[in-house]
């Protein structure tokens, strides 16, 4: 057979691909939240959902109770800063079932007049220091976190050092010296910025 032969072969008919089944996190958070849930996005089998902030909760412990889900360890808490974008910031959770080997990322977006979100600490305690640290670098405040303060930045620490409106060439120097371990440095309250 020569090449004209094979070249002039009629191609086989296009078969469409039926489309992926939607992933189960997103079936069951779509019949549960409804509007709350306002986009689902999965790009190299990452799954996204973005929701409303009052709906994270909801989201989150319907992921870790249902039995289809159990989204069992929270692998992580991001926030970023989209600088003239309005809202501003967001927050997302990295969630991920041991049992069923697939994980999720909760987003959320929040004003930059006031950045606040509930804490997630009471279904996972393993929040206290991923949202503390939130709060400390970009500003987030996590409403119920039982003790939000700074963990990476001193207490007399003035502002959020990773928003994108910090100037990375400001300095706060701390006005005495202090002990690492007594009790008022652990339990201070935030400084306001």
């Amino acid at each position: 057979m020569s090449d004209n032969q094979v070249q002039n072969e009629p191609a086989a008919p296009e078969v469409e691909a039926a489309p992926a089944p939607e992933p189960a996190t997103a079936r069951i958070l779509k019949a549960e939240l409804g509007s709350e849930l306002l986009q689902v996005s999965e790009t190299f089998g990452d799954l996204a959902i973005l929701l409303r902030p009052g709906a994270l909760v909801a989201a989150a412990r319907l992921c870790r109770d249902h039995p289809e889900l159990q989204y069992d360890f929270l692998m992580d808490v991001a926030a970023m800063d989209y600088l003239g974008r309005e809202p501003r910031f967001e927050v997302v959770y990295n969630l991920y079932s041991l049992r069923f080997k697939h994980r999720v990322r909760l987003r959320v977006q929040i004003p930059e007049s006031d950045p606040t979100v509930d804490s997630l600490y009471p279904l996972w305690p393993a929040a206290d220091w991923f949202e503390r640290e939130a709060w400390d670098l970009m500003g987030i405040k996590f409403r119920g976190h039982p003790r939000l303060v700074r963990i990476l930045t001193h207490s007399e620490f003035v502002g959020h050092a990773l928003r994108k409106d910090y100037h990375p060439a400001e300095r706060h120097r701390l006005s005495r010296t202090y002990d690492l371990f007594t009790e008022d440095q652990v339990t201070a309250p935030p400084p306001e910025a």
